[in-house]
This record gives structure tokens, sequence and C-alpha cells, in this order.
């Protein structure tokens, strides 16, 4: 698999009557097999406030990446897919329980997540062959 991109981003609302406002989403493209693909996670922005519970760091943004702040919104996808390789298979995961995203973070190893966005930012795809080979699992 191939890492081409991971960004999050806050929903803003479409209608005056639509929750969206209380949503991110967090999209990684990836290369898998020659064929490009997308992860589309969409989960309660409310979580973006736990940050110290489930990762090392202690506030948003969480680290910085060559040029950008790196936010809990662009890692979510990635800790994922990286979790879960199964989710290569959809298109979309919402998520709306602090038990399954805590659950996705557990055994992460935040520091090779950090060099992933570090190679990805500088226009340098990150290649994964499996979860083993990326220790992204501590």
């Amino acid at each position: 698999m191939r890492i081409v991109a991971c960004n999050g981003f806050g929903l803003e609302k479409e209608k005056s009557n639509s929750p969206e406002e209380f949503f991110n989403r967090s999209v990684i493209e990836y290369i898998k097999d020659g064929e490009e693909k997308t992860l589309n996670v969409l989960y309660l922005r409310y979580f973006d406030e736990m940050v110290a519970r489930w990762t090392p760091y202690s506030t948003n943004p969480l680290f910085k990446s060559f040029d950008r702040d790196i936010y809990m919104a662009d890692i979510i996808a990635m800790v994922c897919l990286f979790k879960d390789p199964s989710l290569a298979s959809r298109k979309r995961l919402y998520i709306n329980s602090e038990k399954e995203l805590a659950g996705y973070f557990e055994n992460i190893n935040f520091g090779k997540l950090e060099k992933v966005f570090i190679s990805i930012d500088q226009a340098k795809p990150y290649d994964i062959k499996s979860n083993v080979d990326v220790n992204i699992l501590s």
C-alpha cells in the first residue's frame, strides 16, 4: 500500500436544520494493488477534545509535519486503516462511539505515524508492505 495523502476537516452547515457542524471528516488517499482508493471517516467533532485520552499529545495541533500542523482530524483515517486493514475494502466509516474510536488508537506507534506524515507532506508517498513492516502498531 502506498499512502499518498491524509487530511481532515470540519464539516459546515449546508442547511439551517442540518447537524453537520458537529462532525469532522478524516480522509486518507492511498494506492493498493495499483488502484487509487480513498477512505472517508466521519466522526463526532467532540472527540477532538479527548486528544490526551488516546494519544501522547496534550492538545490540537498534535504535531508539526514539514510545513503544516497536524490535527486529530488529520490522523484518524490513517489510524483506522492501519489498525483495521479490512477497511481498505470500504469507502466510508462512521464513528459515533468513544469506545470504538479508542479501540483504533490502542497500541499505535505515534512516532512512526509522524514520520509517515512528514514523508507524504514532502510529496513523497509512503510505502507500506504490512502493519508489521511499518511498525505503526507497537
